[in-house]
Formats: structure tokens, sequence, C-alpha cells
């Protein structure tokens, strides 16, 4: 089972998380791109530091919204979406190479995400920036969504994605962050939603059904309050429960 957190979401001297923490810790990084955040910089050290731990580098890519920090949709055209995509994975996969590294998987972010697991013409843009760049890099991505039926469509490997601290509702999709239970902080509560998903496949939703959700990673956002602590207990727990924890990609 992998373990990915979302990383370098910094810009200029404003700091959200704990990177270099989190890279000891997790087994691939969802880096940002610079468009809904991180720049330069901070992309450049994220890489360096997971090349040195061996952590696999993903590309988390999103909308342009640096203010909104990519959890506000944007309507685009899906030309123009494919391109800042490609734009995105490119900028990262530079940043990797120098750190000695290169992006494995493409993963979108926020706003994007959620848009592209139910909304047809952004999944494909995403796909086909994907698909241009390098058709090797697998797509991160929620089990059953339109974004993972277009990318095995078009011959790429998806790979499912669970999130132990975050909510979901009965059909499968994430609970809006604005609603009630759309977060899940308590460490016990979070590792054993985690267990839940890598050994029974299911995720408990927020009216008490279980939900199918076959995933080969489990998300912790680096963004969520003590996520150093909730990445730990989650890693611990999959270890004890005798399941090996490495990069998928």
């Amino acid at each position: 089972m992998d373990l990915n957190a979302d990383l370098g979401e910094g810009f200029g001297i404003w700091r959200l998380g704990d990177d270099l923490a989190l890279l000891d810790i997790v087994t691939s990084a969802n880096v940002a791109c610079g468009f809904h955040a991180g720049d330069p910089a901070t992309m450049r050290q994220v890489c360096l530091a997971a090349a040195q731990r061996g952590v696999a580098v993903g590309a988390q890519v999103g909308y342009r919204d640096l203010a909104g920090f990519g959890r506000r949709r944007i309507e685009y055209d899906p030309g123009e979406l494919r391109d800042e995509v490609i734009y995105q994975i490119a900028a990262l996969d530079g940043m990797c190479r120098v750190a000695g590294t290169r992006v494995r998987y493409v993963k979108p972010h926020g706003a994007l995400y959620n848009t592209a697991a139910v909304d047809e013409p952004q999944a494909t843009a995403v796909v086909s920036a994907v698909t241009d760049y390098d058709r090797t890099l697998p797509v991160l991505c929620q089990p059953g969504s339109v974004l993972a039926r277009i990318a095995t469509g078009a011959g790429l490997r998806v790979v499912g994605e669970g999130f132990a601290d975050r909510g979901y509702r009965p059909t499968g999709a994430l609970v809006p962050r604005a609603a009630p239970g759309a977060l899940v902080t308590a460490e016990a509560e979070v590792a054993d939603r985690a267990l839940k998903m890598a050994v029974e496949r299911v995720v408990v939703a927020v009216d008490g059904s279980t939900v199918a959700c076959p995933v080969e990673s489990i998300c912790l956002h680096g963004d969520t309050p003590a996520a150093v602590d909730l990445a730990r207990r989650v890693r611990t727990a999959l270890t004890e429960a005798g399941l090996h924890v490495a990069p998928f990609a």
C-alpha cells in the first residue's frame, strides 16, 4: 500500500505544513506545481528531499488560482486546461531532473480533482495532457470516477486513491469542505479508516453506510491539523497489519 501526501504547498515566505517531516513518513509526494500553490524554490527543495528519501514524486496539477488555493471550480476551455496541465507537469519534471529523480505520476488538486471526477470535458483535458506529455505516467484519482474511466480508456494506468482524513458521502464522493463531516482529524479514527481502505477495500460514509473503496494509495493532506502525527499513526497501523508500505510508481 502506498501512502501519499500533498506537499510543497507553500509560496514565497508563506509556508503550509511540514514537508520535510512528512517526507520521512510517506512513500509518494503530490507536489504543487506553482498554479494553486508552490513556487520554483519550494518545488526544487521538495523534489530534492523526496529523491534523497526514495519518495516518489507526483505532479499535483491544479487550476491557476493561488488566491483560492485551487479549491474554487473554474470553467475552462478544454484545450487551455490541457495545456496548463502540461505546463505544470513539465515544470515539476524539470525540478525533479535536477534533483536526480523524475515525475512518476499525475494527480489533480482540489477543485480540479473534484470536477474531473464528474465532468467529462475537464477529465478529458487532464487525460490529454498526460498522454501528450508522457503516457507512461499513472493517474492517481478516485476509483469509479469519470477521470478514472477516461484515463483507462486512453490506455493510462489508473491508481485508485482513498482519503483517510476526509469524509465520504454514500455515493462515494467526498464531502465538500464547507459541509459538516468533511474533515476527519482524530488519530485513531484516521488510522482505522486507512486500515479499512487497505484491508477491506471499503470506507464508512458520513451516514454510517459502507462504500466500496478499492485503492492502491491512501492520501493524507499536508494542511490537515497534526498531519505529521496522523501520517505516522497511519503508517504504523498499516505496517502492524502486515502491509508493505511502498510507492505504487
